[in-house]
Order: structure tokens, then sequence, then C-alpha cells
């Protein structure tokens, strides 16, 4: 009997070649479709899978689980990698990893496989995951085999195989560089891209207008969260509270309004500095309001180690260590960090721009009467003078080591 292999399946090129080639070696595929929110005619992928020769076709819907169990902790940590980027496809693999690994225990298979490339984050971040949980399943990994590169050593070699075995292909041109696309974000590089002093087209952004071309009245929204999970949506149009929902009226909301696009050089975990260019407006809109929340519900001495943790944080999503015992430990500390922030923040929605304007918490640290500078409100200013004198002990010896070099 032929061993089963799940292959995380696309549609596209290189996973219909990667199919038929799994055949020939002599396992029983089992083509996996994850919808995180990507635009896709699943039912022609599907079709398309099966005409090649998979012996079944999966379609999970992830959408929800995506929102729930990865975009709002994200949110909830202020992850940013490298102080820039969201985090968008980062946070797909270990959602698609975990379902193709529960289809993988259903159907009965011991071997996983993905078309990701040897020279990209998406073969870590999958791989990464699979062993994580399920330590005793093997990998495929072609794009890495010595048998795979000598056979198909670019495109042309892929249509000939397409041609050889009757694969469909899209006839079209080939894109002038490569997109992914979920309900978080569109990431666009590699092609065109690859010149980081080339700017992209303004045709190319498909899930925000341009914001020069975004209406000229700003909307005003109201976001509300509980333990830093946003939690209700009211815009003029109506209310959102169902995670799902919620995110997709967000991004709604920064389509419209042109928010939520970078054009970055980053650099991958396995060391290559990578031009990327990234639309993700509801998750912009979400960030700008939780950041402004926690500036009113939020321990100075809290925020400052939580502000430490989060750049580790996006690193080990980045990287493909979601599922890791530091990662735990992580999102228990910013569970922990998270437990006071309850609240409402009114943001104004203006070409390109996510701009908090108000907000208000039953957590709020903010002291009106303390912070005034019209009245007292408790708060002796006498005080001050032996606080600002301790801080000045150590700036005074520095100066005076530093005169006494001098002489």
């Amino acid at each position: 009997m032929s061993e089963k292999v799940v292959l995380a399946y696309s549609g596209g090129l290189d996973t219909s070649c990667i199919l038929k080639w799994l055949m020939e070696r002599g396992h029983e595929v089992v083509a996996f479709i994850g919808d995180v929110g990507q635009q896709e005619d699943f039912q022609a992928v599907k079709e398309k899978a099966l005409a090649i020769g998979a012996s079944e076709v999966h379609i999970e819907d992830l959408k929800k689980e995506f929102v729930t169990d990865f975009i709002f902790p994200s949110i909830k940590s202020n992850a940013l990698y490298e102080g820039r980027y969201l985090l968008g496809t980062s946070l797909a693999r270990p959602c698609i990893a975990r379902s193709m690994l529960n289809v993988a225990d259903r159907v009965g298979a011991k071997f996983l496989s993905h078309g990701a490339t040897g020279k990209g984050n998406d073969q870590v971040r999958f791989e990464l995951a699979f062993y994580a949980l399920r330590p005793d399943m093997e990998v495929i990994a072609p794009w890495r085999m010595k048998e795979f590169l000598e056979r198909f050593q670019g495109r042309t070699d892929l249509m000939n195989y397409c041609a050889q075995h009757n694969i469909p292909v899209d006839a079209s041109p080939k894109s002038p560089y490569s997109m992914d696309e979920n309900l978080f974000h569109i990431s666009y590089e590699s092609g065109i891209l690859e010149d980081p002093a080339q700017g992209p087209s303004k045709d190319m952004f498909r899930m925000t207008v341009d914001p020069t071309e975004a209406p000229d009245q700003p909307e005003f929204v109201t976001i509300a969260f509980v333990g830093g999970v946003p939690v209700r949506l009211t815009t003029d149009e109506g209310s959102w509270s169902e995670p799902l929902e919620l995110f997709q009226a967000c991004n709604a909301l920064g389509r419209k309004h042109g928010i939520g696009r970078i054009d970055i050089v980053e650099n991958r975990f396995i060391g290559i500095k990578s031009r990327g260019v990234y639309e993700t407006p509801g998750g912009t809109i979400l960030r700008e309001a939780h950041l402004d929340i926690e500036g009113i519900a939020m321990d100075r001495e809290v925020m400052k180690l939580r502000d430490m943790l989060s750049p580790r944080f996006s690193e080990l999503v980045y990287n493909g260590f979601w599922f890791s015992p530091e990662m735990e430990f992580l999102m228990a500390a910013m569970d922990k960090a998270q437990e006071l922030i309850d609240g409402e923040v009114k943001l104004q929605l203006y070409k390109g721009r996510a701009l908090p304007v108000g907000r208000s918490s039953p957590s709020s640290l903010y002291n009106k009467d303390l912070a005034s500078m019209e009245i007292e409100g408790g708060f002796d200013p006498r005080h001050s003078e032996g606080f600002i004198r301790i801080n000045s002990i150590r700036l005074k010896a520095h100066r005076a080591i530093m005169e006494s070099r001098r002489q």
C-alpha cells in the first residue's frame, strides 16, 4: 500500500507539479487547502487537484480561528516585526500547519509536504509547527531535495512537466511579482520588487484604495476592548461583535480609507534581506486603537516590561516558533499584562491614517485632577524638589569625573 502524504496545495504551478511528482514516487496524495481568507475559487482548485490524481481534497475554513487564535493574540501583544511589519504571512502559517496536521490524523497520513522554497521563511514556519505538534511526522520538502532540483531547474521545466502529464496551467503571463493573501494582509515580493529602489506600481494594490484617492471627509469609529481583545466595532453604519465579522468590517474601513500600506526591506530568519510591500488595513486600525487604550489603562512599569517582550514575541512569530515553550511563556505574560486593558477608543479614519481622538476605560489610571495645571489635586508640588535632587546625584557625580579628567 502506498504511503499517504498531505500536501499543502494552492493549485498553482509549483504545487500542481509537486502533487504529480509525489504520486510518481509512490505516494497517495491528499491535497489540503486552508481557507485563511484569500480570494480563491476553491471548487476549481479542488477539481484541478482531483484531475491531477489526488485521492482526496480537504478544504478547511480557518478564517474564524485565524482571527481568534492568531490575529487577536498578535494585536494584544503589539507584535510588529522590526518595528514595521504586522506579520500577516507569519501568523497564517501556524494556523494552516495546525489544520494540516488535523487532516493528516483523520486520513492516517505519516508524511506532510509543501511547496515552500529553500530560501524563504515559510519552509521554517511550516516545519517547525509540524515538528512541535507532531514530532513523529515526516516532511517532504521538494525544493530542498536533490532529485527534484535536478529535474526542475526553473519555470520552463515545470511547464514542460505539466504539458507531459496534461496538467492544466494558467496561460496568462506570469505576474511580475509574487503575492500571498489572507484575511489579515496581502504581501508582494520578488520579481520587479527585488530592486529596492523600484517603487510599486499604483495598480498593484488590491486590499486598499490609494490614500490620495480615499474619501475627502474623515470617518469616526469606536472600538471596544476587553482584556486587550477587540470585542466591538461601532460605526454610523452599525455595530459588530462576532470576531470574524468585526475584523472583516475593520478591513472594509481600512480599504475605504487607504490604511495599512508599507514598503520595507526586512531580515529573513535564514539571513537574507528581503524587500516586501504589504497591505494590512484592519490590523493597522486595531493596532492603533489597542496602543491607545493601553495608554490610559496600563501601568507604566508593566508597559515597560511588555515593550521589552513584544519585539521578542514578534521575532518568534516571524521565525516560526508559534508553538514553542518560549512562546507559551510570552503568551502568559501578555495575558497578564492585558488583564485590565478594557475600554473604548474613538478613531478618525482619513487618507491612510487611523488617528485616536478619544478614549475611556473602567480601568483608567488617568486622574484628571492630578494631571490638571489648574488645581493641586492632592499633589504637593514641593515634593518635586526632593525628587529632582535625588535624581541629579548621579548626574553631578558624572560631571565631576569628566571635569577632573580635563584638568
